[in-house]
């Protein structure tokens, strides 16, 4: 079986500055048709691609496009009567992922009062394991994208008395490799998405001193290929999603400028669509709104000035953040 390629060609046909209002268009029209297949195929991730679409606009600084009073009413139909969770889409089950989704989502139209905060927090709660996991929802799988899930959520909340933060960082740092990583569970191996979601947990619960900021900083430096795309594992392609998984996690150990920041931008901008607007996860490929908030937010935390500065903890707004008065810890070398 021949090799095959483990990064891309960035050509000069490929875009080389932020195409802003092709992306604006982009996420004020995505959705309008309802009938489309993709929107109605997508369903089941309905209030995580709220979320993306909304802080992509917001990070690029036309909020006004989105209709504020249509989200916070879908939200309020999500939120589960018997439970207090949220669920993906009206009549779906809820789980912890949409909850933070919904809750970030109304922490920027400043719409909380829709929410039974009480319930919701009882919700998450409840997700919590003896031995300081969390499950995503009734189902019972345990990873560390839920730590990190409920840790952000109850912050925003101003409510993290409500789950054993101890117990809950005893596991994430059991899930602690020997490489500098984090995997989903004990003993998993490391990856870039759980990496940002340990790093992010343990930087709201001020535990970041517990791990080696140069150790975990290589491995995050080791992902950025010839192209300047980051993967999120060796021996994978590189993809747009990355560069904010990567980069939001050096940026909160205080190591953003290990890697070569010219290079990532040139492939950030390369998986523009010039067509349609967004991004893609590689050049020339569809783009999505997932791929589309990575990319800004990204595209933010390398200093882009014609988009609004993000938090790397909450990929949010930083003026949101602010507002919050929320002082995630940041690692410094």
């Amino acid at each position: 079986m021949a090799n095959l390629p483990k990064d891309v060609t960035i050509t000069d046909s490929h875009p080389k500055s932020l195409m802003l209002q092709k992306h604006i268009e982009y996420i004020a029209s995505y959705g309008n048709n309802k009938d489309d297949y993709e929107y109605c195929m997508t369903e089941y991730l309905r209030m995580s691609g709220m979320y993306w679409g909304l802080t992509a606009m917001d990070l690029m600084g036309h909020l006004q496009y989105m209709d504020k009073t249509q989200i916070i009413e879908f939200i309020g139909q999500c939120v589960d009567p018997s439970t207090g969770g949220i669920s993906s889409s009206v009549g779906h089950d809820p789980h912890l992922l949409y909850t933070l989704s919904a809750v970030q989502i109304l922490c920027i139209l400043d719409g909380l009062s829709v929410l039974p905060v009480d319930r919701v927090v009882q919700f998450v709660s409840s997700l919590q394991q003896p031995d300081g996991s969390f499950t995503g929802d009734k189902w019972g799988e345990v990873d560390t994208r839920f730590s990190f899930c409920a840790v952000a959520c109850l912050s925003l909340l101003g409510r993290l008395d409500a789950i054993d933060v101890d117990k809950a960082v005893e596991f994430v740092l059991s899930c602690y490799n020997f490489d500098g990583g984090f995997g989903s569970q004990p003993g998993s191996e490391s990856h870039a998405g759980l990496i940002y979601c340990c790093v992010g947990f343990l930087s709201i619960t001020g535990r970041l001193h517990n791990i080696d900021g140069d150790l975990l900083g290589w491995w995050l430096c080791e992902r950025q290929l010839p192209s300047g795309g980051l993967n999120g594992r060796p021996e994978k392609l590189p993809d747009v999603c990355y560069s904010w998984w990567v980069l939001a996690s050096l940026s909160i150990l205080g190591r953003l400028h290990w890697v070569h920041k010219q290079s990532l931008e040139k492939f950030v901008l390369a998986c523009q669509d010039t067509e349609t607007g967004g991004f893609s996860d590689r050049p020339g490929d569809l783009p999505d709104p997932f791929h589309t908030l990575f990319g800004i937010a990204a595209l933010s935390l390398l200093g882009n000035e014609q988009l609004v500065k993000v938090n790397p903890t909450y990929c949010m707004p930083q003026y949101i953040i602010d507002k919050l008065k929320l002082r995630p810890q940041m690692l410094t070398i």
